[in-house]
């Protein structure tokens, strides 16, 4: 048991770093370690947030998580 919660962490784990890894490779010549840190804290939510958006776009209910109220849509 101890080994499969060991492998669903490490796999989130990577998940995450993943997800961080185009802020990171982005910005990690080009600036300043503050703005690399306010990057990846910006982005961090989104990549914590991986296996809900994978299982959302498995299942065909993707799109955006609240209705933009400028959108002409009804």
């Amino acid at each position: 048991m101890r080994a499969l919660i060991g492998l669903i962490v490490i796999i989130y784990l990577v998940g995450v770093g993943v997800m961080l890894a185009p802020t990171v490779r982005g910005k990690w010549n080009t600036a300043t370690a503050a703005e690399l840190s306010a990057s990846v804290a910006q982005v961090l939510p989104d990549a914590l947030a991986w296996p809900a958006v994978l299982y959302r776009s498995l299942t065909g209910q993707g799109g955006a998580a609240s209705p933009d109220p400028q959108s002409k849509n009804p």
